[in-house]
């Protein structure tokens, strides 16, 4: 086996059989599985017509929500693939994506984890990369000026190239990685595992590559809407933000930040 497809579901059966459909009809050539987390869903059963119509798909039904990184890891300890690609239940692949990412890992034996080119729905192209939110560039950013430095983007590279950190939509795991790394860190129940991971495989050496000639659509925000509403998004980011940076460097990153957005409405007085 290849490649082991890793989706979880919460309450978005719909979501994820329109994703399935989508592994199947882009008809990789590399060998792989599907494996379905349900997260403790209202429409758990609604996955089982997914079996009807790819009854190789492996099925593992939770009591409850146990978390986006434990549901996957889950998935991962279920895995025969050499490598786990963790994929979102509300997004589309296009054809050969699976294919692009498993012809970039086995290019690179350097390589930790690969992501891939992600879309809007409206077909504009989806910032998926990241840098490392550290406290030297919030003070960089918001004091002396270098924009973007803490926001998403999208590299222009035509072929694979290097990053510092992949939003977690579509994101394939090495055998290198599994083994050095391990597991997505449980104490993220959502938010900040992909970056934590990539932060873990950089550290140990490895490297994380986007592939752009790997495509997929991605609904972003459709998989995690029901467990928040949009007014108070933000607020599910502060548990795993203080994970991320540690108590006292989330409370110093944001006072950099707060400092900042005073300093530049002061400078614009004058």
């Amino acid at each position: 086996m290849d490649v082991s497809i890793v989706i979880v579901n919460y309450n978005t059966a719909d979501l994820v059989s329109n994703c399935v459909d989508s592994v199947y009809k882009s008809k990789p050539k590399a060998k792989f599985e599907v494996i379905i987390i349900d997260n403790g869903s209202d429409d758990a059963l609604s996955l089982k017509k997914i079996k009807k119509s790819h009854p190789g798909v492996k099925i593992l039904f939770n009591k409850k929500n146990e978390g986006y990184s434990k549901a996957n890891n889950q998935g991962i300890k279920m895995a025969l693939g050499k490598y786990v690609w963790l994929l979102n239940s509300d997004t589309v692949v296009k054809k050969n994506a699976l294919d692009a990412l498993f012809s970039a890992a086995k290019q690179r034996i350097n390589g930790g984890v690969f992501g891939s080119k992600l879309y809007n729905a409206d077909g504009s192209v989806q910032e998926s990369c990241m840098r490392f939110p550290t406290q030297w560039r919030a003070f960089k950013q918001y004091f002396l000026g270098e924009k973007g430095l803490l926001d998403k983007y999208a590299p222009k590279c035509k072929d694979v190239c290097e990053v510092e950190a992949l939003v977690g939509a579509s994101f394939l795991i090495t055998e290198d990685a599994l083994k050095g790394v391990g597991f997505l860190d449980e104490r993220f129940f959502m938010y900040y595992e992909d970056l934590d991971y990539c932060r873990r495989v950089r550290t140990m050496g490895l490297k994380v590559y986007y592939v752009p000639h790997s495509e997929v659509v991605h609904f972003h925000g459709k998989s995690g809407e029901r467990l928040v509403n949009p007014e108070n998004q933000w607020r599910r980011l502060i548990p795993s933000a203080k994970i991320y940076h540690g108590r006292a460097g989330f409370y110093l990153f944001n006072f950099i930040i707060w400092a900042g957005q005073k300093w530049q409405s002061f400078k614009n007085l004058f």
